[in-house]
């Protein structure tokens, strides 16, 4: 029996994802995510602005007029959310916890790739493989990755993307978009996402909150480790203190994001209490006009 709260959040969120996926990123995700080649479909008389390298001179030749080949994207994707619930992610100062956020933009992916006829699986991870949905077509399925995204109690605290990229790889031999989702407080697990990204159209996204790069000024403040547990206190009054968090937390981002850079891996920026759609629609932009070029 599914707990009637938990049907009220996967409604709610089902409701608010839908919106964006066909208002906001209709026909994004399509054109940034091609098929895996072209099927021919059929021939057909010619029509004026059809592409002449496509006639078929064999049957024009029997039919005594120009007819040409017609074929259709092969379309069918997998997509894997690969979708870090570490302690770390049940934090937030801007209106919801990271948690809150990654739940919404795994739904808005999933949604997108239904829409779009490509299978989703679901791959939750801490320290530890916490749950794994295999994946699948339609819309009920959707339904099954949202709702076990809300309802899990992970029994891990860490974050081990290692794990999880070996897990992938292991349980998927198929190459498939992946969005490994996370806020990467993790460390030496440079080497799985490279041999992964040979294997998988792998994309990161990074999901952060500002209080994690910058400290307010409110004086003696305790701030806990929500992945260790470790607390300390602090003197946030102190401009040294808060200038070292800043430039600590400014190198370990910029140190991430140029290894992103060097390996041609291009991610995603996600903030709490950001509207998530703009990030997408510049990421699906972005991706579109390499595949033109």
């Amino acid at each position: 029996m599914i707990p009637a709260e938990l049907i009220k959040k996967v409604r709610r969120i089902e409701i608010r994802t839908s919106h964006i996926v066909n208002d906001a990123l209709a026909g994004k995700y399509h054109s940034a995510f091609k098929g895996r080649g072209m099927e021919f479909e059929e021939v057909r008389q010619y029509q004026i602005g059809d592409d002449v390298r496509t006639i078929d001179w064999n049957v024009s030749a029997r039919m005594n007029q120009p007819h040409v080949k017609v074929f259709r994207e092969e379309r069918e994707l997998t997509v894997m959310l690969l979708v870090d619930l570490s302690r770390s992610q049940q934090f937030g100062t801007e209106e919801q916890f990271k948690r809150e956020l990654v739940a919404e933009l795994s739904a808005t992916l999933a949604f997108s790739a239904i829409k779009n006829n490509d299978k989703v699986g679901l791959i939750c991870f801490t320290d530890r493989i916490e749950k794994f949905v295999p994946p699948r077509k339609g819309p009920k399925h959707v339904l099954r990755v949202i709702r076990e995204l809300l309802a899990i109690k992970p029994e891990g605290h860490g974050t081990d993307l290692s794990l999880a990229l070996d897990y992938l790889n292991r349980i998927q031999k198929r190459k498939a978009v992946v969005f490994l989702i996370s806020d990467f407080q993790d460390q030496d697990y440079e080497t799985p996402l490279r041999i992964a990204r040979r294997r998988h159209d792998l994309i990161p996204v990074i999901v952060s909150d500002r209080r994690e790069k910058e400290l307010p000024k409110v004086g003696l403040m305790e701030v806990r480790d929500n992945e260790t547990g470790e607390q300390v206190l602090i003197d946030t009054s102190s401009a040294t203190v808060r200038n070292q968090f800043r430039e600590m937390n400014k190198q370990i981002n910029e140190r991430r994001d140029r290894w992103f850079l060097s390996n041609r891996i291009d991610g995603i920026h996600l903030h709490t209490g950001e509207n998530l759609v703009e990030p997408l629609a510049r990421y699906f932009k972005r991706r579109e006009a390499r595949l033109e070029r």
